[in-house]
């Protein structure tokens, strides 16, 4: 009860939110109206990766850049530091706008914040992708998913757990390649199938993975990205610490860079474990 309280509260506070994000989450969480529910900070987990020359971005793309352009004491006697930093959109944890893979979807700031945050649905197939690494999440493994922890809630994002958070930053082994232009690796994935199934028979507001695309590393033509940013749904990826988080009962904040006309951007994501 609790829980469905905050989640409510979580997509209309938006301030309440801005303060979990800055870090201030001991200034509690309000359940009700007037009643404030202390958030243990134990419970909250980053799932976000650093930014910073060792970030995974296609191998078509530029990395990460940062560079402080002032850093030292002042003539008036205080510390002052400033930096600037360019990166393409797509890399390291980050979020895949509609506009993405779809001519008429939204782009990154258009993306709502009810559409980011959500009870996490995850779903773990990291033991078939131990052994196959074009392993992808199936119908029958969301099936699965349901007899054991019951039916995903309207509102969730589902998060598919392939267990390869274990190789980042580890360019070759996580994208199965280390070859400039090499965008053919191999890796774990959606199906088209199991996305198909979610958007025609579940109420789910986005969906996450913790590897860098959606689709498998043997995708040809992106079919998970074409149909779930076709439903003008925003996904996320190279999700951190996946193996973290329960099945069922943690929220998901999932809160990208609001950049105008962003075809995806850097996200910072995180849960509150139940």
């Amino acid at each position: 009860m609790i829980l469905s309280a905050m989640i409510r509260i979580a997509k209309s506070a938006t301030i309440a939110i801005v303060l979990l994000t800055l870090g201030a989450a001991r200034a509690g969480f309000a359940a009700h109206a007037d009643t404030a529910v202390k958030i243990d900070t134990a419970k909250v987990i980053d799932l976000t990766y650093t930014f910073d020359a060792s970030t995974i971005y296609w191998p078509d793309e530029k990395g990460f850049v940062h560079r402080l352009d002032k850093s030292g004491d002042t003539p008036g006697h205080y510390f002052y530091a400033a930096g600037d930093y360019a990166a393409p959109e797509h890399g390291g944890t980050h979020t895949d706008a509609p506009h993405h893979f779809n001519r008429d979807g939204i782009t990154l700031d258009q993306v709502p914040l009810a559409d980011c945050i959500g009870p996490a649905a995850v779903i773990d197939f990291s033991a078939r992708a131990a052994m196959d690494r074009d392993a992808m999440l199936t119908v029958e493994d969301i099936k699965a998913y349901e007899t054991a922890n019951g039916p995903i809630p309207d509102g969730a994002i589902v998060v598919a757990r392939s267990g390869w958070g274990k190789y980042y930053p580890d360019k070759k082994r996580y994208m199965g390649t280390d070859q400039p232009g090499d965008v053919a690796g191999l890796r774990p994935g959606y199906s088209a199938e199991a996305v198909d199934f979610i958007l025609k028979n579940r109420k789910v507001v986005a969906i996450a993975i913790d590897t860098a695309s959606m689709d498998p590393g043997n995708s040809k033509d992106f079919p998970v990205h074409r149909l779930w940013l076709g439903a003008n749904k925003p996904g996320f990826e190279n999700v951190a610490n996946a193996d973290k988080l329960p099945a069922k009962g943690a929220t998901i904040f999932c809160l990208p860079m609001k950049i105008g006309n962003g075809t995806g951007g850097p996200t910072r994501i995180f849960a509150i474990l139940p």
